[in-house]
């Protein structure tokens, strides 16, 4: 029990964390480490080599081998058929001459099969056949010469089912393992492409509605009249300024890419707020600061998070009611064990709760010239930064924003 738990262990648990790195670097990198595969293949090997007394069955040691042969690593091939070699004359005492002719015999196979199209099966089959025969001529003639022809003939062919049932096993475990990872790379991409689409598609809507508008209102134009010209000129006007808006916004998105460096942030909220200085007061709405004199650095994108600061300021200044009186915009940050955070409130006219779970959706937007953009355009630059963004709000309260950027 204890040499088929090793043998198992050997066999499959480095190739799961193959296939668990291969899974990470797909999906999260968008690419391949083809140099991982043959060190995995080389770790097996000296495991079987460092653990031979746990190794019931020497012959396993070439399951290995057979996979590199099969992923066509010929390179690899070559250095574990050495390392193989050299453990059969140095540990096992197997003649020099006899192990280079069988790996010299399977490269070239290898060589002669790899110019034609044969599946990977078939090479398996090819490779415990020349095994079987190599096996059968050291047991019957160097290992067992005087052993009874029943019981060596028996050892050769449970041997053999043995090492073509784990060969068997193995490979398709790999295979099986990245066919997974494949489909699991070509859902994402779908979903990528799906989500392209619908953008595309609500973008293509979105633009076609101030372009009716525009249509419209130059249908019913009529030069002549200078009251006409003088009230629907302004409107197409705008309907023109909203298509370019939200073309851009668009664009921004689309393009969207981080540049962190080291940053003092308490610095950047500063200048963040040194430069809308003039617009608070021209909107009349009063600022409550409570910011630390000191300093702080963070691995951030100055003009992303400046970007991010200034449309969460304009969107409160927006909420504005002139009904409830002072407009008053709260920003304060605290220090938590792994994040900063950046808390932006304003007693504005809040939102309802169906208005707070769409907050965030590409082109939804209660704003008459709002583009839906700005919102999901800051939740993906947080987001890129390993940070969150989160979003309380009241009907006729005012709503509150909390960003959290890693430390």
């Amino acid at each position: 029990m204890v040499y088929i738990v090793f043998n198992i262990t050997i066999l499959f648990l480095p190739l799961s964390f193959y296939l668990i790195n291969l899974s990470y670097n797909t999906n999260y990198k968008g690419k391949h480490d083809t140099l991982l595969l043959s060190i995995i293949l080389f770790l097996q090997v000296i495991l079987f080599i460092y653990f031979r007394k746990y190794s019931k069955s020497l012959i396993l040691i070439n399951i290995p081998l057979l996979i590199s042969y099969l992923k066509r690593k010929e390179l690899t091939s070559i250095i574990l058929s050495l390392l193989i070699g050299f453990y059969y004359v140095y540990f096992l005492g197997y003649n020099i001459f006899f192990i280079f002719f069988e790996y010299v015999l399977y490269y070239v196979i290898y060589l002669i099969i790899n110019k034609k199209t044969i599946k990977p099966t078939s090479l398996i089959y090819i490779f415990v056949f020349i095994k079987s025969i190599i096996l059968a001529i050291e047991i019957f003639y160097f290992n067992n010469p005087n052993s009874l022809f029943i019981k060596n003939f028996l050892d050769v062919v449970i041997k053999m089912f043995v090492f073509y049932g784990s060969s068997y096993l193995v490979f398709m475990f790999l295979l099986r393992g990245e066919e997974i990872m494949n489909l699991n790379t070509a859902i994402r991409e779908l979903e990528k492409e799906k989500v392209l689409r619908t953008s595309l598609f609500k973008l293509t809507h979105e633009i076609k509605n101030p372009i009716a508008v525009c249509k419209g209102y130059l249908d019913m134009l009529d030069m002549d009249n200078k009251d006409k010209v003088h009230k629907y000129i302004p409107i197409i006007k705008g309907e023109i300024e909203r298509t370019l808006t939200l073309m851009d916004d668009y664009l921004e998105y689309t393009k969207l890419s981080i540049n962190p460096d080291i940053t003092d942030i308490y610095m950047l909220i500063d200048e963040v707020m040194e430069s809308l200085n003039l617009f608070f007061k021209e909107n009349k709405i009063k600022i409550n600061m409570d910011i630390p004199d000191d300093e702080l650095y963070l691995k951030v994108d100055y003009n992303r998070i400046k970007q991010v600061l200034v449309n969460i300021l304009k969107n409160a200044n927006e909420a504005f009611d002139d009904k409830k009186g002072e407009m008053i915009i709260k920003i304060n940050t605290r220090v938590l064990k792994k994040y900063f955070q950046i808390i932006i409130e304003d007693n504005g006219i809040g939102m309802d709760s169906d208005t707070l779970n769409n907050i965030g959706t590409m082109f939804y937007t209660t704003k008459r010239n709002g583009t839906g953009l700005g919102i999901s355009l800051s939740n993906e630059i947080i987001e890129l930064h390993g940070g969150k963004i989160k979003y309380y709000s009241e009907l006729n309260t005012g709503t509150k924003v909390v960003i959290s950027l890693p430390i």
